[in-house]
């Protein structure tokens, strides 16, 4: 394995270079992501350096283009490596080790970028020192952390962010017992950091079996959740996330989070817990606790939820932020759409629990053209649920359609079968194809990234012949080797 992953370092470190290498950049249809298109490097200062000495003088004088390649071996820090060099766009300064994984860093300190630091990649180092030591600080910009492994030790968050810019790609974050985030996005006064772009990592094995304190990702913080991140969280493997009880806890507004893959956190949900407008669109869910929406104009589409305790659990809000409720509150969920998603055999498809004393409920929530098959009872609405839309849903074989109106659904077999990937698709002469009712432009694309046309498919999936760009994630798809 060691050699071939040197024969293939020389590549990677291109890729590294490259925002867009590697399968990285969305599909045409879909929005870009926010770096931008790398061009070729000139030729460029490349030591080779063997201790954190010599690799810190060397960071301190690279210039834009160059690389900086730390031989492989086990190094102790005593503190932080401190970063403010700054490259450019076209021409980054490349931190990386030998061969992928073949430098552990370990001791008390790992790279600390701090104002005026720029367009840094570091590429291809395992991270074992104390946690809360990577850090992507305030004023910087186009800061990469590209297909490291990071099993930190302690508490504190594995990888921190406050800059604008950053990119977070095909990396191994997992193992975690302890307080603190895998990465931590915070922000500068009242604004969370700006366009963070995380792809193709593998978040795996959280067991903190403490109060709230460790997800996997916690995008934002309260006193910045009216602010808008434009972040895009994609392409993402979360496994085995059970201590905790948040995959992903959204703090911030404008976010976007699709074609990701949560797997096997009985007791773990992705929750919307502050902010509002974000996107959460392709995703797979499988044994988890599903998703959880609080916040206003959220739009949940082309989402296949499967096997867990609740699909959908819209949130029963406590205040209204608008109206100057405390930002610390459950903010009442305002004009949601959870639309065409596919459910099957979850506990509860779509439900808002009971609160006490005050529940203000949700208002002007859409619930249309889903697709619920087996499971429990369809809907269970235990709150305030004004000014609801309940439209073009297809029901089969569930134990109870529960709260979901008559009016609001048709019970027909949708004609579902195992796909290669195991996910329930729909066979041809399906009742679904081609029915949906309403028009929902936003709803662009299917689970598999494909377009949907104008008369769309009721479910998360088109039958379509276009490529597919998305798909259900293993551990070989994301993390440091992968393609």
């Amino acid at each position: 394995m060691k050699t071939t992953l040197l024969r293939v370092w020389p590549l990677l470190l291109a890729m590294a270079a490259d925002p867009t290498a590697a399968g990285a950049q969305p599909p045409a249809e879909i929005p870009p992501a926010p770096l931008p298109p790398a061009v070729e490097s000139p030729p460029s200062a490349t030591p080779l350096v063997d201790s954190i000495a010599a690799l810190k003088t060397a960071i301190n004088v690279a210039a834009p283009g160059d690389t900086i390649t730390l031989k492989n071996g086990l190094y102790t820090t005593t503190a932080a490596i401190t970063v403010k060099s700054r490259g450019t766009a076209a021409h980054p300064i490349i931190i990386a080790a030998e061969s992928i994984g073949g430098v552990e860093l370990g001791g008390a300190g790992g790279f600390n970028f701090v104002e005026p630091a720029e367009h840094i990649v570091v590429t291809g180092f395992n991270f074992t020192h104390a946690a809360g030591k990577n850090t992507i600080g305030e004023g910087t910009a186009g800061v990469r952390f590209t297909r490291n492994t990071f099993h930190c030790a302690g508490d504190g968050p594995y990888l921190a962010v406050t800059g604008d810019d950053a990119q977070i790609d095909h990396n191994d974050f997992g193992d975690k017992k302890t307080t603190g985030n895998l990465i931590a996005v915070a922000g500068t006064g009242s604004q969370v950091a700006r366009r963070l772009w995380i792809h193709h990592n593998y978040f795996h094995d959280v067991a903190y079996p403490g109060p709230n304190g460790a997800e996997m990702i916690r995008f934002g913080l309260t006193a910045l959740s009216q602010s808008t991140g434009a972040g895009l969280v994609e392409h993402n493997l979360f496994a085995r996330c059970r201590g905790q009880n948040e995959f992903i806890s959204n703090r911030s507004s404008g976010n976007t989070y699709r074609f990701n893959t949560f797997l096997d956190g009985p007791n773990s949900q992705f929750t919307l817990r502050h902010g509002h407008d974000c996107i959460i669109a392709g995703n797979i869910f499988l044994h988890t606790e599903g998703l959880r929406i609080f916040g206003d104009r959220h739009q949940v589409f082309s989402n296949y939820f499967e096997g867990n305790y609740i699909g959908v659990a819209l949130g029963n809000g406590s205040v209204e932020v608008a109206d100057g409720g405390a930002l610390s509150g459950h903010d009442r969920p305002d004009d949601c759409v959870i639309a065409f998603n596919t459910f099957v055999d979850n506990r509860t498809h779509y439900q808002m629990s009971r609160r006490t004393p005050e529940a203000l409920g949700a208002t002007n929530p859409t619930f249309a053209n889903n697709l619920l098959l087996g499971g429990g009872v369809a809907a269970k609405i235990e709150g305030p649920y004004v000014g609801a839309v309940w439209l073009g849903n297809l029901l089969w074989e569930t134990a109870s359609p529960g709260d979901l109106p008559a009016n609001s659904y048709l019970k027909v077999d949708p004609l579902l079968a195992p796909g290669p990937d195991g996910l329930r698709r729909l066979q041809p002469g399906s009742p679904a194809i081609e029915a949906a009712p309403g028009s929902f432009p936003l709803v662009a694309f299917d689970l598999d990234g494909q377009p949907r046309p104008e008369k769309k498919t009721i479910g998360a999936d088109e039958i379509s012949t276009a490529p597919a760009t998305a798909r259900l994630l293993s551990p070989a798809n994301v993390g440091p080797t992968a393609e």
